[in-house]
């Protein structure tokens, strides 16, 4: 079917009629050739559209700038040239056994759920030299030029080589070796994906992937799981995880060039962007631990482990982000929690976090809605992202321009075995406001200083001693009475920076009843 328009002189709407264009809303379309009979309306159609509207299979809306300068019903021509589908942002789970609660519909019958199967977008990139590599997941690979310059888009990679992958789950460069790596990618001469077939271009030519004696190319096959989740890269191998194993594929040179040895079985992945690099290790999140592969894999003992798992999103696990903030030690994974999904009135994105600091081996949570991160390496400060805005962190000590609540607050503590009661008298506060705004006085630099008794585990504090210091505050009294005891440090002063030293509390035992 031809493309024609139906456009009318006192509107900016235009209706496009296309039986095969299969775009979604949201998508962009490039229209070229227009020939309408009204040379200023061409004008205006020969350009980069958004899709505004698809009120059927066969039509779309775009809007113009200035109302149409022809009417139109079902008329014209032109050329077009469709981008990629954006896909949907939110997983939508499909139908079948185990979709919906236990028992919500008659045994026998067929389940009531709306059909689904959609999965949300994910792309991978890295660099080729100055180029640019990307992979839409289970979709093509592009090959980004960057002496063409910003205004010329990529090229699927099977335009400008031959039998390069169709599909590919991820797609990752090889910095020793300088291969470019297909992962779950299809066959060679075949158009069907297999998700456990690893694929790589010659050494150095992104563009050469059929194997021969005279080249470096060729694939090689996970032995186990039955899809390759993601794959990380580390200086010294590619890290490759399935749904239930994980990999160790290095550079071995000639005749077969790479190299795949099972590290570990009965292992989880919670998902494609879930596992992270930290230097020559890789950490990632599983369906209900974290784990650690630092030359062998271990599970992470993890502190807060009930209490992420407990409120977590299964159905968009696939939102996981992990990365690394090197500059204090720690790795993040930002996660969507139970409470924000859908049927409980919220978006379904990500909401908290949950952080281990690997220096000091330590865990801590929060709330924070971000869906990617980068850590500081080509810009100064670490770069994450929520919705369509881009943040940095660790720069400043406001919430930008504004003051904010930072805190850090100890589970409570127990004196000796916690059979006895403690009397608390007296402590001594070890804060530092080194680094905090120039223009502010030492009466400004602030922070609280709040200690909580306790009388037994289940029960609530009882009693809470609240006292400000500042940097020549030298000793606060207490006092409180109780067996076991929280502590809690915050500053809600502009400007402020705090860093914790070790507090010391003065106390005596004093009882067991």
């Amino acid at each position: 079917m031809a493309i024609t328009f139906t456009t009318s002189t006192s509107s900016t709407t235009v209706t496009v009629n296309d039986g095969s264009h299969g775009a979604l809303v949201g998508d962009f379309v490039t229209f070229s050739n227009a020939n309408t009979g009204n040379s200023s309306l061409n004008t205006q159609l020969n350009a980069e559209h958004e899709i505004i509207t698809v009120p059927t299979t066969g039509t779309y809306t775009i809007t113009l700038s200035d109302n149409a300068a022809a009417t139109l019903s079902s008329a014209g021509s032109a050329d077009a040239e469709y981008q990629l589908n954006i896909g949907i942002n939110t997983v939508v789970p499909g139908d079948g056994w185990g979709a919906g609660t236990w028992g919500a519909d008659g045994w026998g019958l067929a389940s009531t759920e709306t059909a689904g199967g959609g999965t949300i977008r994910l792309w991978s990139q890295d660099n080729f030299g100055e180029d640019l590599i990307f992979n839409q997941r289970d979709g093509g690979v592009f090959y980004w030029d960057k002496t063409l310059g910003t205004s010329t888009r990529a090229k699927n990679l099977i335009e400008l080589s031959d039998q390069a992958p169709i599909k590919s789950r991820k797609v990752i460069v090889s910095e020793r070796d300088r291969h470019v790596i297909c992962f779950g990618a299809n066959p060679i001469n075949a158009t069907a994906q297999d998700r456990l077939l690893i694929r790589f271009s010659s050494q150095e030519n992104p563009f050469l992937w059929t194997p021969t004696a005279t080249n470096t190319a060729g694939d090689l096959r996970v032995g186990s799981g039955s899809e390759i989740i993601t794959a990380v890269k580390t200086r010294r191998e590619m890290v490759v995880l399935t749904d239930t194993s994980i990999h160790s594929m290095q550079f071995i040179g000639a005749p077969f060039t790479f190299g795949i040895n099972q590290l570990a079985s009965n292992i989880t992945v919670r998902g494609f962007n879930s596992a992270v690099a930290v230097g020559d290790a890789v950490m990632w999140m599983g369906y209900d631990r974290f784990y650690l592969y630092d030359g062998r894999v271990q599970v992470i003992p993890c502190s807060v482990r009930d209490h992420v798992f407990n409120n977590f999103n299964e159905t968009q696990g696939e939102k996981v982000y992990a990365g690394v903030n090197s500059a204090f030690g720690e790795v993040f994974w930002f996660y969507p929690s139970d409470s924000n999904k859908l049927a409980n009135g919220g978006d379904g994105e990500n909401d908290k976090y949950v952080v281990y600091n690997y220096d000091q081996q330590i865990w801590y949570v929060g709330s924070l809605k971000r869906s990617s991160w980068l850590d500081r390496g080509v810009y100064q400060y670490p770069m994450a992202t929520d919705s369509n805005l881009v943040y940095n962190h660790e720069k400043g000590n406001d919430n930008d321009g504004t003051a904010f609540t930072s805190f850090i607050e100890s589970s409570p503590i127990d004196i000796q075995d916690g059979d006895q009661f403690v009397f608390l008298r007296r402590m001594l506060p070890d804060v530092s406001f080194d680094n905090s705004d120039s223009d502010i006085s030492t009466s400004d630099k602030q922070a609280i200083f709040s200690l909580k008794a306790q009388r037994s585990p289940g029960g609530g504090f009882i009693k809470t001693s609240t006292n400000t210091v500042t940097p020549t505050t030298e000793l606060n009294h207490l006092r409180l009475r109780g067996r076991s005891f929280g502590l809690r440090v915050e500053s809600t002063s502009q400007k402020v920076n705090w860093r914790l030293g070790t507090p010391r509390v003065d106390l005596r035992a004093d009882g067991d009843r």
